[in-house]
């Protein structure tokens, strides 16, 4: 049997994943987590085969969670569910230690082959991602997203989502004034002079958290 931990701060999709899991015959569910400190303590507590993690939920940014989740237990298959399109976040997902990344708009059957996939030791991805994945991944940055950091990429999603600077310190557990200089830092990257602009162009890119 395949153990899955979820992770997934809205109780909807939880109860969701928890429900195919348990009907899949060849799963069973380790826990569940809300927030990322509930993940690294079910972690230390639990045994588990493939973590199911949502991007973006409280306590810290997602790839730092994913490079902590690498760290702490190498041997964990990590799927990551997110809304945004997958060709926009999957590279920075594997490359911060997931296996896989899957869009919430497949189906229940296409998560858990990819929760099998990953526990088997292979990459997965939703159709079609490894044909855009395989060039943008070699080639040179074309949008000016794509020449952020980790950090700073984090923030313009939150941003995008219309968070202020204040929940985006909550959500990444940095200080407000942290989160001031990685929006500044934006506006100079980005060749902006507005929020609204860092806004409209995640909202745009299909970023938006």
């Amino acid at each position: 049997m395949i153990r899955v931990l979820v992770a997934d701060d809205h109780p909807i999709v939880r109860q969701g994943l928890r429900r195919s899991v348990e009907e899949s015959g060849d799963m069973t569910l380790a826990g569940e987590a809300s927030s990322a400190d509930e993940v690294l303590r079910l972690l230390g507590e639990t045994e588990a085969d493939v973590l199911v993690l949502d991007v973006f939920m409280p306590g810290r940014g997602f790839l730092d969670l994913l490079r902590r989740v690498r760290a702490d237990r190498p041997s964990l298959a990590t799927l990551v569910l997110s809304m945004q399109p997958e060709e926009q976040c999957a590279v920075r997902a594997l490359r911060a230690g997931a296996r896989g990344f899957v869009s919430k708009t497949r189906s229940q059957d296409e998560v858990l082959d990819a929760v099998r996939a990953v526990a088997a030791g292979r990459l997965a991805f939703g159709a079609g991602v490894v044909e855009r994945l395989g060039p943008s991944a070699l080639a040179a940055p074309r949008l000016p997203h794509e020449t952020l950091s980790d950090r700073e990429f984090e923030v313009l999603c939150l941003l995008g989502s219309g968070r202020s600077v204040k929940e985006i310190a909550h959500q990444l557990a940095l200080s407000p004034k942290t989160v001031g200089t990685y929006r500044a830092r934006l506006m100079v990257k980005m060749h902006v002079r507005r929020d609204a602009d860092l806004v409209r162009y995640a909202v745009l890119e299909g970023l938006s958290a």
